[in-house]
């Protein structure tokens, strides 16, 4: 490009010197140099576009000379070729700031660039960090519920059974109480198992999707005494494996669920999974109070992780108010 800007200045000097000897002396020709000496100063810099500035005050110079222009005296041409050289030397000198200051802010907005492109870099780097640690974390505390409070509860439970035998024997009065509290804590060991189960839901394989689905509904029926009902057209679903993909899917369905009931007061909430047009679609739907609007505009945390999740397996998110009430969570996947 250098080559071909110098070789354009060289080009243009000599026609338009020629175009000047043509002329004669009665029309000034100084102001066509403009554009070589604007050429020279892009080309190769303000020391060429002035090297390019006297060869041009000479060519003129020389032209009207060698077309017979005649001058009271040598103070004359020299005046003219200095004005003339001080008005290019101004081009160059303009066109030398600006392409400095140009050049200038090209280099500040890559510097820039590349340093949002980091602090991006690093965000997710983060964000994709903290999730890995809450998944660590939940699977933590599901094997500690499952066998550490879960195992105490059951050795609890058997020694409450055989106190409660033993009252029995003696025809004791406190014998239904002590039945009522194996009971209770046999209730307490259904449901530690049941949030242990929803805890350690977290890592499965793409094929597993729709049972781990089916299984979490199950549990947040027996758990929250809410229908909860899993609905698919499709076994298995082809998802592509690695980067948790199943595991994030999951997530976001639990995360709406629980939002539905907890916060929206469902009763009925229906988890969709189809496969259609090569798009994996995952929908949550409940029959609750309904986002609120000023959840909806400003998101709260869990609507920001399933966003997060949705977009960390390059699917689309989407949350809305159903029309006949309650709230419909949709994350759609594109299927290789």
């Amino acid at each position: 490009m250098r080559r071909q800007l110098t070789l354009a200045t060289g080009v243009l000097v000599a026609l338009i010197g020629l175009a000047d000897f043509r002329q004669g002396t009665d029309l000034s020709m100084q102001v066509f140099y403009f554009l070589p000496v604007a050429l020279a100063v892009v080309a190769r810099g303000p020391g060429f576009g002035l090297g390019v500035s006297v060869a041009c005050v000479a060519i003129s110079l020389g032209g009207d000379i060698a077309a017979g222009a005649s001058f009271p005296s040598l103070v004359v041409p020299a005046w003219n070729a200095a004005i003339a050289l001080i008005i290019y030397l101004v081009l160059v000198w303009l066109l030398s700031s600006l392409l400095h200051l140009q050049h200038e802010l090209e280099r500040r907005v890559e510097q820039r660039t590349a340093a949002l492109a980091g602090e991006i870099a690093e965000r997710e780097r983060l964000e994709k960090s903290i999730l890995e640690i809450s998944e660590r974390e939940r699977r933590s505390i599901g094997h500690d519920l499952h066998d550490g409070l879960g195992q105490h509860l059951t050795g609890t439970a058997i020694t409450g059974q055989l106190l409660a035998e033993r009252l029995q024997e003696r025809a004791a009065e406190e014998t239904p109480d002590a039945f009522r509290v194996v009971d209770l804590v046999k209730t307490a060991i259904a449901q530690t198992r049941h949030m242990a189960k929803g805890l350690l839901l977290a890592d499965i394989d793409p094929e597993g999707l729709p049972p781990a689905l089916a299984e979490f509904c199950a549990v947040t029926t027996a758990q929250f005494r809410v229908a909860c009902i899993f609905i698919t057209e499709e076994p298995t679903v082809p998802l592509p494996p690695g980067n948790g993909v199943a595991s994030h899917l999951l997530r976001i369905a639990q995360e709406a669920v629980r939002n539905a009931v907890r916060h929206g007061g469902a009763k009925r909430v229906e988890v969709r999974l189809h496969n259609r047009d090569h798009r994996l679609t995952l929908m949550v739907r409940d029959d609750g109070s309904g986002l609120p609007p000023a959840a909806q505009r400003s998101g709260g945390l869990g609507l920001r992780i399933m966003a997060h999740r949705a977009e960390m397996i390059g699917a689309t998110f989407a949350i809305e108010r159903a029309p006949a009430g309650g709230t419909i969570v949709q994350c759609s996947l594109p299927l290789p």
